[in-house]
């Protein structure tokens, strides 16, 4: 049987199962027993500082308003923006006027409360990260992006933020923008394959002011009810984009590690936040770890392993993996890369480029703690024939080249 045969009957199958499944569906969830939470990477980026404040000054911008309607119509209680510019301002006037606003029929949705903090993206090292000869310093030059700590045209660009309906304890929360990549552990340095010594990309001058994080990584405790619920989110860095040295594969790989090692009892002792306090996160703790990991569990180009330092953590409830009709219906019309993917295609979050690739790929998680109980969750992708597609669509996208990953988890008292 011919791919494009095994694709089209594929797809009427994923035609038929969506009529069942409605993108619709999320708004049908027990507020009484569950806590949605979301993260989705929105796009909301723009190409110079301040444009995303601009745009969002008033409520005319159609991407803001169909990102915006996303978030309605699946209604999280508490959601991370990944692409969000960093700009206090640009978070309220998108709460305000996008968020609180109705779109479309779909009713607005308050958050009281919000968090956004500076991200690593476009801020200058002062060194020549990317090994070309040229030391840029200049936002918005080219090759500034690729020797800033974190890729990005000018400070903030590519960050994030959260929404809450809950809240957020302040005081309590850590975030660990200047954590140093040299100081974890076995730190997967990146080598310099002309010469013999091991993990020599970098200086000791540049691993002395390099940081982890692409962006940032935030420990947000959330106050549900009585049970505090310690939101971990980040947006490691795609692992493309680099040379034989694979500087952002492997940065990719310990972005992700960070987390895992903050879990786990007694193994984040190294790490310290922005405040100097050092350690892990307190055993017992419940927590969601939320974000675009920009890894897919089988495909794509991630260092192999990465994504499972999650899936396959111990303290890491990996059993529920949401999925939607949509993307297996995407997968199989688009074919190129998407036809040699080994990963289950309902569970892609991302609708990448086909040919030559990567094509579609989980890139975006919501993973809970153990114990913290999962009562359900998907990914906002509608099939062609729901009249929702027309909020995802097909490039150029209407909102983002992302999809909006949702999980319910009991509330608890």
């Amino acid at each position: 049987m011919s791919i494009r045969i095994r694709g089209l009957r594929m797809a009427i199958a994923v035609l038929l199962v969506a009529a069942a499944l409605p993108a619709a569906s999320a708004e049908a969830h027990g507020r009484g027993g569950s806590v949605r939470f979301a993260t989705f990477n929105a796009s909301l980026n723009r190409g110079a500082e301040g444009a995303l404040r601009a745009d969002l000054s008033t409520p005319n911008n159609a991407q803001a308003a169909t990102v915006a309607e996303i978030i309605q119509r699946v209604r999280p209680d508490v959601v991370l923006i990944n692409e969000f510019d960093f700009d206090p301002e640009a978070a309220r006037l998108f709460r305000d006027n996008y968020l609180s606003v109705g779109h479309n029929g779909a009713a607005p949705i308050t958050y009281p409360y919000h968090f956004i903090a500076p991200s690593n993206t476009g801020v200058a090292s002062g060194f020549d990260l990317n090994n070309d000869g040229r030391v840029v310093t200049t936002p918005g030059a080219a090759g500034y992006g690729d020797d800033a700590l974190g890729f990005g045209a000018f400070p903030g660009q590519f960050g994030m933020v959260v929404y809450s309906k809950y809240p957020i304890k302040r005081h309590d929360v850590r975030t660990f923008q200047r954590f140093r990549w040299k100081d974890m552990p076995g730190a997967l340095l990146p080598d310099d394959p002309a010469t013999a010594a091991p993990g020599d990309f970098y200086s000791p001058a540049e691993l002395a002011a390099f940081r982890l994080s692409s962006k940032s990584h935030w420990d947000l405790p959330i106050e549900v009810g009585k049970r505090t619920v310690h939101f971990l989110v980040s947006h490691p860095t795609p692992p493309v984009f680099d040379g034989a040295e694979d500087r952002n594969g492997r940065r990719n790989f310990d972005e992700i590690r960070f987390w895992a090692d903050y879990i786990r009892p007694g193994h984040g002792r190294y790490i310290y936040d922005d405040k100097g306090h050092r350690g892990g996160l307190r055993p017992g703790s419940s927590f969601v770890i939320a974000g675009d990991l920009n890894s897919d569990p089988l495909d794509g180009d991630s260092i192999p392993g990465s994504a499972q330092l999650l899936l396959e953590n111990h303290w890491v409830d990996a059993s529920f993996r949401p999925k939607s009709a949509g993307a297996a219906e995407a997968a199989a019309l688009q074919g190129g890369a998407n036809a040699t993917h080994r990963s289950d295609p309902s569970r892609d979050t991302a609708d990448f480029a086909d040919v030559p690739g990567p094509g579609n790929l989980r890139a975006d998680y919501v993973l809970p703690s153990r114990g913290l109980g999962v009562h359900g969750g998907g990914v906002f992708w509608p099939v062609s024939t729901d009249p929702l597609s027309r909020l995802t669509g097909t490039f150029p996208f209407p909102s983002s080249d992302h999809r909006l990953v949702w999980l319910d988890v009991a509330r608890g008292r």
